[in-house]
């Protein structure tokens, strides 16, 4: 059974790399390995090494820490999102403190003129 992190690392994985218009083999061919492993690492059934997390982060052009979880652990991210929920997950989760919580006033705002839930 993969650990949450390796599954949260291949979502993040996954999820980026489809944000940046790149295909399995193409991510594989840029770090020397076969998509096959690919596979394996953004399912999380392989985990994928230090070195390699670190040459998929550069050939993806993104900060390592990207694909990674909060300090206080994996959030829920679904294994599916829309390629516009992809880009604000990345977009918020590339943002400062000060640009986390615009977002979140933004939200916020946006829910407040929601009607309530039916329960």
């Amino acid at each position: 059974m993969p650990h949450e992190i390796d599954i949260f690392v291949g979502t993040m994985i996954r999820q980026t790399r489809r944000l940046r218009g790149m295909s399995q083999k193409q991510l594989a061919n840029e770090i020397g390995i076969r998509f096959q492993q690919v596979q394996k690492y953004e399912a999380g059934t392989n985990r994928v090494s230090a070195s390699r997390l670190w040459q998929i982060a550069n050939a993806l052009e993104v900060p390592l820490v990207k694909l990674f979880p909060a300090e206080d652990g994996p959030e829920a991210v679904p294994t599916e999102l829309a390629p516009a929920e992809t880009r604000l997950l990345l977009a918020y989760r590339g943002c400062d403190n000060a640009g986390q919580n615009a977002i979140n006033r933004v939200v916020e705002g946006v829910n407040a003129l929601l009607p309530a839930p039916v329960e």
